[in-house]
């Protein structure tokens, strides 16, 4: 027994992909038939060869790389991401408007902190990103559900209703995790709106925007000349630089806001990897076609995955895009249940929707992350299914 024990911590799920793997244990596959692993998308792929000799360089050859640096980050890799962004989004963006953190999980506990404390509400879609759940109950703050409609794409219309005197933020992630999703322009525009009319932060995480499907900026949110009043943006290196163990990540916001999320990051971590910024810099500067190459092969990925469910009339592909597809299966049972059969029956290993939602709801829905799957393992997953009995 652990004594005493945070009754919030106490209430907060367990982190759903480490729950997935233990259905693993003591089981055992065939050479014929491997597991596949398609419950979390985060590259395993080492980083491209260039970014690893920055690395290595700068442990070998710059002292100061291994002592604490910046609390809110290196400034040119700040300086950097507010020039890119401002001609990525056509917006202005000033350094001092962005900070770096250890990944984008922390990024978005950083900015929950200085937003909302316990007995306040904060609105997330659903499927909704799990870690996102998992902070707010932590904290004491009251998570409240946004049904999402066709597409899985959430209405500002539907989210106005649910606002509260307690309301302290709307959260958007897209592309979307778990569902895939590609928000247009028009829907950020509106809960931008809806949020600056209520005087709550709107918070879009853009973890996955390298493998968005869509040519030209994915929204107009940066714009805005007044963005930093309500505007809040997060990313993630992980992916598009398969930096996931060095943990980089990005706020961008208002300078008050930045203020206030330095003191956070300041108690929990000091600083961020100074290692791995340099690589994150170093990526951003030398990587753009390799990056549009790993954007390319994500898209085949997705087409491939949309074929294979056209082709399974009994399942409904819900969303799909960047690393997830998110689907309805056919089966007479909770999505929980099935997925850990199809981990010995099939030899898959999925996160059933029940993750992704409030109590109750979710049961007939998979999130597929298929990002690490080539078309040959995209073509066995549809192959296993197909011929699935049970």
């Amino acid at each position: 027994m652990i004594t005493p024990l945070n009754p919030a911590m106490a209430a907060t799920e367990m982190p759903p992909v480490m729950e997935a793997r233990r259905w693993l244990n003591g089981v055992t596959f065939s050479p014929e038939r491997p597991l596949i692993n398609i419950s979390q998308a985060a590259p395993v792929d080492v980083p491209h060869l260039g970014l690893r000799q920055a690395v290595a360089d700068a442990a070998l050859n710059l002292p100061e790389a291994h002592l604490y640096g910046p609390v809110l980050g290196l400034p040119a890799l700040r300086a950097e991401i507010a020039q890119q962004w401002s001609a990525a989004y056509g917006g202005t963006i000033n350094p001092t408007q962005v900070a770096i953190t250890q990944g984008c999980n922390q990024a978005f506990c950083a900015v929950l902190a200085t937003l909302a404390g316990a007995g306040d509400e904060v609105i997330l879609p659903t499927p909704w990103y799990f870690n996102h759940k998992m902070w707010l109950d932590m904290q004491g703050v009251r998570t409240v559900p946004l049904t999402t409609g066709p597409g899985l794409i959430p209405d500002a219309a539907t989210a106005a209703a649910l606002i509260t005197p307690k309301t302290r933020a709307i959260v958007l992630v897209s592309p979307n995790n778990p569902g895939g999703a590609e928000y247009p322009a028009e829907t950020l525009s509106a809960f931008r709106d809806l949020a600056r009319a209520h005087g709550i932060a709107l918070i879009v995480d853009e973890t996955y925007r390298d493998f968005d499907s869509r040519t030209g900026r994915p929204h107009d949110l940066f714009t805005d000349q007044k963005w930093p009043d309500t505007f809040i943006h997060l990313y993630s290196f992980s992916k598009a630089y398969r930096l996931t163990g060095h943990r980089v990540g990005a706020v961008v916001a208002s300078e008050d806001r930045l203020a206030q999320i330095e003191k956070f990051l300041d108690t929990v971590a000091i600083c961020p990897s100074q290692l791995g910024q340099i690589a994150a810099l170093w990526g951003m500067q030398n990587l753009t076609q390799w990056v549009a190459g790993e954007r390319a092969e994500i898209l085949s990925r997705r087409a491939a995955m949309t074929a294979g469910f056209s082709a399974l009339p009994d399942w409904t592909l819900l969303g799909c895009g960047a690393y997830f597809a998110y689907v309805a299966h056919p089966y007479p049972m909770a999505s929980d249940a099935l997925c850990k059969r199809l981990v010995t029956e099939a030899g898959l290993l999925m996160l059933p929707g029940t993750m992704f939602q409030p109590a109750g709801q979710g049961l007939s829905q998979i999130r597929i992350a298929f990002a690490n799957v080539n078309a040959t393992g995209i073509a066995e997953v549809f192959k296993r299914l197909s011929t699935l009995t049970l």
